[in-house]
């Protein structure tokens, strides 16, 4: 046998040069479309038929259904989209991945390679080294597009001539002569290899190239098609273990999506492909089937011309030949890939309930205690698309601080409940496990947020990350006042200090002035991409309502102590609770000053 073990790593590096291009390729684009991606993705999901659409459109521009489908589903972790409309988003991405199946139609057998990618990588190294972070996006749009072509046609020099190796064509051939049993054993391989390279548009590829050089027939090389398209969704599966059950079963819509959809496909696979022969014949190309009969009849009628042309070399009539029918072949699987996917979404899409019904059915959702440390919209494994990770992070963030603002309420609780209870040790007790909490959730989500901006990020993506890590530090700043407050209030209670009823009253409004900055605080949060002035405002008005409060209480304190209204040690408690209740107020104001940077950045 004459393919080495050289040989095969050379062929391991074209593959990994074409999915190296086709994911910078990728990011590029993403990071060029920034928010106005993750805008498209929240917005244009209203109905089912929008978040078809959204989902080829979205696939179509990033050229990778297994990225569009890795982001729906980390919105549908983040709460961001219904998995109703994800369901429809997925079928839009499965029809929007047959954009790439046409460029490499296209341009691999129509276009010489070799005459344009060079030029291409010539064009974008200017852009690479521009100082705007918008053109050296575009310019690693282009390398990556110019490397995608440059592993495609290594893939096609460097895949092993099966004639030449006996040992592996006789073990490739003895399964394709079982009629419908080829058809499944060929299925099941594309299965395979999309799952191993992880990428539906590389095992297009490589199936293009298999049934080009008639090692395969037309009709097995659409079965690896189909197989295929069942392979690609193990990437969103994966992306989702870590991830909550609403991203579960995105991921498992996806997959059944893709099944219910090979299994009709089967069910009409020789009329399906006869159809789509049709097609291709009508439109103007040969018959797809036409390139196998014709190298096996040069093979038998002329077997020195066969070696030659398979080789590239030869009789420029037979070349030519050979190209022409390559095309076919090419454009043959192409329509198939397209019709295959439009008429399963034409099915698929009026079913989009039952999906759902399905997923609930199979996938239960795990109900842990408030007080329980987790995660809610991020996880580890949701990297793939750092620009809309962003969003993911924002989730959690309110998440963060809706839970600040829960421990809040407690402590003033804590103010009114008889420190001799058992309720006010639970109460306390509960807010240090909060307060630890809080410690571990900044760890988590600055963790993550330099997880993404250590990825492919705009310029615009990581001023927001750094505006966020501020947001997150002060929460949990915010967290630490809360404690500090209830610590306080546990040291009055050791030192038998029982407050006046004016100081009580005293304290609960400034309770009320913190609780409303909390409140306008969160509302902020939660509308973060379209926060306004009006709501900026009030919160800078709220804090200095709680200073004024503050002072106003402070000169207040030393006239009470002074006309022995209360003991000097109470004023000191009090004072205290006032004091850390004004620096509540201050870390407030310090995760809206954060967001009015990442709003004004948004701006820019």
């Amino acid at each position: 046998m004459q393919y080495s073990f050289f040989d095969f790593l050379t062929l391991i590096g074209a593959v990994g040069l074409f999915l190296y291009g086709m994911k910078i390729m990728s990011e590029g684009l993403q990071k060029v479309a920034g928010d106005r991606m993750r805008n498209i993705l929240s917005a244009m999901t209203k109905n089912r038929f929008a978040g078809l659409f959204t989902g080829i459109f979205i696939t179509a521009l990033i050229q990778s259904s297994s990225a569009s489908t890795v982001m729906v589903v980390s919105f549908v972790n983040a709460g961001l989209m219904s998995l109703s409309d994800s369901m429809a988003v997925i079928m839009g991405a499965n029809v929007g991945t047959t954009v790439t199946s046409w460029i490499i139609t296209v341009f691999g057998f129509k276009v010489n390679v070799e005459a344009f990618v060079l030029p291409l990588i010539g064009l974008s190294i200017p852009f690479m080294f521009s100082k705007k972070s918008h053109y050296k996006s575009m310019g690693e749009f282009l390398m990556g597009f110019a490397f995608l072509f440059m592993g495609l046609e290594f893939i096609n020099a460097n895949v092993p001539d099966l004639k030449s190796n006996p040992e592996v064509f006789s073990f490739l051939q003895g399964y394709s002569n079982l009629g419908f049993g080829s058809v499944l054993i060929f299925l099941f391989t594309g299965l395979i290899l999309t799952m191993i390279i992880q990428s539906s548009s590389a095992a297009f590829a490589i199936i293009l190239i298999m049934c080009s050089k008639g090692w395969i027939s037309f009709d097995l090389a659409c079965a690896m098609v189909l197989g295929s398209n069942i392979g690609t969704t193990i990437t969103p599966i994966i992306a989702s273990l870590g991830a909550n059950s609403a991203a579960k079963k995105a991921a498992l819509g996806h997959l059944m999506f893709n099944c219910f959809g090979t299994v009709w496909a089967l069910i009409l696979f020789y009329p399906f492909v006869e159809l789509n022969t049709w097609i291709t014949n009508s439109i103007g190309s040969h018959d797809p089937h036409a390139l196998i009969r014709y190298l096996n009849e040069l093979e038998t009628t002329n077997p020195g011309a066969y070696a030659l042309a398979i080789n590239g070399k030869g009789d420029p009539a037979i070349l030519a030949k050979i190209s022409s029918l390559q095309f076919s072949v090419s454009f043959g699987l192409s329509i198939f890939h397209t019709a295959f996917n439009l008429v399963n979404v034409a099915i698929m899409i009026w079913f989009t309930k039952y999906f759902v019904k399905i997923t609930n059915f199979l996938i239960k959702p795990k109900h842990k205690e408030d007080d329980d440390f987790q995660l809610k919209y991020i996880t580890s494994r949701m990297l793939s698309a750092s620009e809309l990770n962003i969003t993911q992070a924002q989730r959690e963030i309110i998440v963060y601080a809706e839970r600040i603002d829960r421990m809040f309420g407690m402590v003033k609780t804590l103010a009114h409940t008889d420190p001799d209870s058992e309720d006010f040790n639970k109460i306390y007790s509960r807010i240090g496990k909060y307060e630890e909490i809080a410690d571990r959730m900044e760890i988590e989500i600055a963790n993550y947020l330099n997880r993404v901006v250590d990825g492919r990020l705009s310029y615009e993506g990581k001023l927001r990350i750094s505006a966020m890590l501020n947001i997150v530090s002060e929460i949990e700043s915010t967290a630490d006042s809360c404690y500090n407050l209830s610590r306080t209030m546990v040291r009055q209670h050791e030192a038998n200090i029982k407050f006046h009823e004016m100081v009580n009253k005293n304290i609960d409004t400034m309770f009320k002035y913190v609780s409303e900055a909390f409140e306008n605080m969160l509302l902020i949060l939660r509308d973060i991409e379209t926060v306004n002035e009006k709501d900026l405002m009030r919160s800078y008005n709220k804090e200095r309502e709680i200073n004024n409060y503050r002072n106003s209480l402070r000169a207040e304190n030393v006239e009470n102590i002074n006309q022995k209204l209360y003991p000097y040690e109470e004023g000191i408690y009090y004072m205290d609770i006032i004091g850390e209740s004004e620096k509540l107020g201050d870390y407030i104001i310090n995760v809206i000053d954060g967001v009015k940077a990442q709003f004004e950045n948004k701006e820019k």
